[in-house]
């Protein structure tokens, strides 16, 4: 099934048979292909195990690929094949194709603000940054942030005092800073309880509605329908289904935990 994007849609990503294995190990990435777009909300589905953290981590350039194309703004005068950076290019792109994770990776004793000041690191020279001397601008960028995600009270707590579910608000804002045009969040809310689980899926919705590509790991399928308009899943580390969330059905989604076709 392949997927149809809305007209007029920015392409922000390509990915060309992209494959991974890991050394004496068989391919957990086997020649995958889709297009990600501006303004989706990407969920991404299957078995744990089925290579979707990896194909995350291998799209912001923390894993290499094997072999294939992962291009950034293909449509672009300056298309980024992400496997070929390095150095200030790939840290360039990190921070256009930002990454969430599901233990947050905040800084405990550092406070709130600061932690979300973290994210502009690669546009603050080294001595600034260690002197937390960041520009009045980004300053005001992260209180603005901590408001819309409701956590401005917290603004000068330190970040170990948080619940998860702050804890994973604090570091969507962080990601946030750099300004991406593209977000990926591996399970953002597999710790979360079901209230907080709510709050990270509709912050990560809302930023999807402001045009940037949201592409989430996720394992509820209720979730998915709720807050997904589109619906990738993995099997095996191939792509089985490219489509809607209406088009989960019973069978299409025992393909994807099974890999077993309904007769």
């Amino acid at each position: 099934m392949v997927h149809t994007p809305n007209s007029g849609n920015e392409k922000l990503l390509s990915v060309v048979n992209l494959r991974k294995a890991y050394r004496g190990k068989k391919e957990v990435i086997k020649g995958v292909d889709f297009d990600l777009y501006a303004g989706e909300m990407v969920a991404i589905v299957g078995q744990s195990g089925a290579g979707k953290s990896t194909l995350l981590h291998m799209l912001n350039g923390t894993v290499d690929s094997t072999s294939g194309h992962i291009i950034g703004f293909p449509q672009s005068d300056d298309p980024q094949y992400v496997e070929k950076l390095s150095g200030k290019g790939m840290r360039e792109w990190r921070t256009q194709c930002g990454m969430i994770f599901q233990d947050f990776c905040l800084v405990p004793r550092l406070d709130v603000v600061t932690n979300v000041l973290l994210g502009r690191l690669s546009q603050t020279s080294n001595i600034r940054s260690l002197l937390k001397l960041f520009p009045q601008a980004d300053i005001d960028q992260a209180i603005q942030l901590l408001e819309w995600i409701g956590l401005i009270e917290h603004a000068m707590q330190r970040a170990e005092n948080l619940s998860g579910g702050q804890s994973q608000r604090v570091a969507i804002a962080r990601a946030l800073m750099q300004n991406p045009r593209v977000l990926l969040a591996d399970e953002p809310v597999a710790s979360l309880d079901p209230k907080n689980t709510h709050r990270v899926m509709e912050a990560l919705q809302e930023i999807s509605q402001q045009g940037i590509a949201v592409m989430v790991n996720l394992h509820s399928i209720e979730l998915v329908k709720q807050y997904a308009t589109r619906v990738i899943g993995v099997a095996e580390g191939n792509i089985v289904y490219d489509g809607s969330p209406e088009g989960l059905t019973a069978d299409i989604q025992q393909l994807i935990y099974t890999q077993q076709a309904v007769a």
